[in-house]
């Protein structure tokens, strides 16, 4: 299941002098749909809001053209966030709590960790705790340095109007290239920790796109802008995927649910599409085992 998105965008760039890779992204229409969705509210959402942005800028930076998931556990392992964003710039979202648990807490015990499913089939995994401090974009910019190990910047923000539903969401990645002039890194990373650690500001302009982002962080810096690719919000749920994990079953389990004779009644953990199977359908699905 997909939506309109709003026209979210990720914009890459390299400055002319080749010191910095850049990143914007604006995800508004992203965010909102997936928020939307999973029906949340309050720092959960944010939380969640930036744990999505994230997730796309870290497949655009380390990954483009493979499946990445960024998934939060919070203190306690009370409630867990996932974000994931396909090669095609489709993005989904889930946020699954414990019984009795309202929201996600940080701080603590809290970890994030991404699984990138490389061309073979295998995945790769990387974790980092998440500080008391700084939340989201703080873990995200840790995991970042720590992955590559190379000096990256990173922000993201997602803001709410007075309804609940998102106003506006996006982001930035800045890295520093081998060779790069030592004076102009210093200069680069004391500007962006003083006026870009928190980009609600720029998130929160009436006007917000990943363009005019990209030129406030590179203000007075020649750069090319070498790509521009599309962010959606995208479930690939389907009735063909119900029926191939309904496979997976025990026989056993499949045929106690055709002895009851009900149609199915099966909804998607992350679009909330609802799909019914009947029981000729579970009896095909033996026949095929």
């Amino acid at each position: 299941m997909e939506t309109d998105s709003d026209s979210d965008l990720v914009v890459r760039a390299l400055t002319d002098d080749g010191s910095f890779r850049v990143l914007t992204a604006r995800t508004t229409g992203l965010c909102r749909e997936a928020i939307r969705r999973q029906k949340l509210s309050g720092p959960t959402a944010r939380h969640f809001g930036d744990l999505l942005t994230g997730t796309v800028l870290v497949r655009e930076t380390m990954a483009p053209e493979l499946r990445v998931q960024g998934i939060v556990r919070g203190a306690g392992g009370g409630c867990t966030l996932i974000g994931d964003s396909f090669p095609d710039g489709g993005t989904r979202g889930l946020v699954s709590c414990k019984s009795g648990v309202e929201g996600i807490t940080l701080g603590r015990d809290a970890i994030m960790q991404f699984m990138r499913t490389l061309p073979n089939g295998a995945i790769h995994r990387g974790v980092v705790q998440i500080p008391d401090e700084g939340g989201i974009p703080t873990a995200l910019m840790a995991y970042m340095q720590d992955s590559e190990q190379i000096l990256t910047v990173l922000s993201t923000a997602t803001l709410f109007d007075e309804d609940g539903s998102v106003r506006a969401a996006g982001g930035y990645v800045v890295q520093l290239l081998p060779g790069a002039d030592r004076e102009i890194v210093t200069v680069m990373t004391e500007r962006l920790a003083l006026d870009f650690s928190d980009i609600t500001r720029f998130v929160g302009a009436p006007d917000f796109h990943a363009d005019g982002l990209l030129e406030e962080v590179l203000y007075r810096v020649p750069f090319a802008r070498v790509e521009t690719r599309g962010v959606r919000f995208h479930c690939p749920c389907s009735q063909a995927s119900v029926l191939a994990s309904l496979a997976t079953l025990k026989v056993s389990d499949i045929q106690e649910f055709i002895d009851d004779g009900e149609v199915l009644d099966i909804a998607c953990d992350y679009c909330r599409a609802e799909y019914q199977v009947a029981p000729d359908q579970l009896r095909g699905l033996l026949s095929q085992s």
